[in-house]
């Protein structure tokens, strides 16, 4: 018999989403179409500096590193300011960060200007992710979870395209483009969210509690989130978006097989995504993180079968592309539950800051690491087992959430 809390939590799932929320949702879109805009230039940008294939990657990659090493002080901000302080403050940086990029003058230059970006990049981040948790009904965190995550995966995909337009107008214009767009969502944000809902609180009120990472680590459902959190990095960020593409490459020799896999990927979380944010209000957050993990594990797991010699070329393809829309659908799974299980355990009556740049780390800790070693075991014992690592990875998460409590239906703060 489910808890009064509880039973309230699930009667009401069709809680109206708030207009802050939407606010939230047309920005990650802009910032998403901008973060594509510049994506499909970068490396060629960067070997024009007269620079190896090497560093050119690590232009890419310094931006993900400077996330996860400035994520605790971005954490630590948002304790301290508030969310949207922080949020501006981010939206501006990663702006300046993209218009000094587009007039580097050196390979330095650039490198330096992208770290920049990585600094602003985490800190709105974690304030969107704390807003969304302050904001959200909490019936209805799932829904807002993938509404979230639709926007910004809708303007993921967008993004690379426009970009490679604007291309044409010269390797520097999408990084102009980017500031631009990021500055009229930095104006919206900021009138739109000047609500009293979020202003400092008044002297002589009582501030939020504060949630430290030492308190949400007792839980065994936040800890179940961190390496949740590895595993979808590892997987859907890392393995999906950087060594599925050197698969199909390496194995079918077709360049359109690289993004005809990676869209049909897309294209399964975007549906997904549809209906599980409901379905993590209404069933419960653990069920679809459990069945998530199991289908992008499996998924993912036997996908690198597709280059055994034994296996026809066409078969092969087949066998990928459906792979990757099935790998594209557990993701569509995992993604809300996690968000909005990570709210239940903070509590939109609590500050988390800290915590949220926690799970925030794990999750770009998977996404560093998880191409490398794939990468490593690739060239070591071939795409089978590389990919094979990814289903162990998706495993140990499915087995801590085995043991892990439901978070839907908690008491507000807790």
């Amino acid at each position: 018999m489910p808890a009064p809390a509880e039973a309230s939590a699930r009667a009401t799932p069709r809680d109206p989403v708030p207009p802050e929320i939407w606010i939230l949702v047309g920005s990650a879109f802009v910032i998403a179409v901008g973060f594509g805009l510049v994506s499909p230039v970068l490396p060629a940008f960067a070997r024009s500096f007269d620079v190896g294939v090497a560093a050119a990657t690590v232009v890419v990659s310094i931006f993900a590193a400077f996330r996860l090493v400035f994520a605790p002080v971005g954490g630590a901000l948002v304790e301290r300011l508030g969310e949207r302080p922080v949020y501006l403050s981010g939206l501006l940086i990663v702006a300046v960060s993209s218009l000094a990029t587009a007039f580097a003058q050196s390979y330095w230059q650039l490198l330096a200007f992208r770290g920049l970006g990585g600094i602003g990049s985490t800190m709105f981040t974690i304030s969107s992710t704390a807003l969304l948790v302050r904001l959200s009904p909490p019936a209805a965190r799932g829904r807002v979870a993938s509404l979230f995550a639709s926007s910004f995966l809708v303007g993921s995909m967008l993004g690379p395209v426009l970009g490679g337009l604007l291309a044409e107008w010269g390797l520097r214009a999408p990084f102009v483009v980017y500031a631009v767009a990021l500055l009229v969502a930095a104006t919206v944000v900021a009138v739109g969210l000047g609500g009293a809902r979020l202003r400092p609180v008044p002297a002589g009120d009582a501030a939020r509690p504060v949630l430290t990472v030492a308190q949400a680590w007792a839980d065994p459902a936040f800890r179940a989130l961190l390496v949740a959190a590895v595993a979808n990095g590892w997987v859907s960020f890392g393995a999906r978006i950087a060594v599925l593409p050197l698969l199909a490459a390496a194995v079918l020799d077709r360049p359109w097989v690289a993004g005809a896999s990676l869209a049909v990927g897309a294209v399964g979380t975007a549906a997904t995504l549809q209906v599980s944010g409901r379905l993590a209000d209404r069933v419960g957050r653990r069920p679809l993180i459990l069945t998530g993990l199991a289908v992008m594990g499996v998924s993912v797991g036997v996908i690198g079968l597709v280059s055994h010699p034994a296996v026809p070329r066409t078969a092969g393809l087949v066998a990928l592309l459906v792979l990757s829309a099935v790998s594209g659908v557990g993701a569509g799974l995992v993604s809300p539950a996690t968000q909005a299980a990570l709210a239940d355990v903070v509590g939109h009556e609590r500050n988390g800051g800290k915590v949220l740049a926690a799970f925030q780390m794990a999750q770009d800790l998977g996404t560093i690491v998880g191409p490398v070693l794939i990468g490593v075991v690739a060239d070591l014992l071939g795409f089978g087992v590389a990919f094979g690592l990814c289903g162990v990875v998706c495993l140990a998460a499915f087995l801590v959430w085995w043991r892990a409590p439901e978070t839907l239906g908690r008491p507000a703060g807790g």
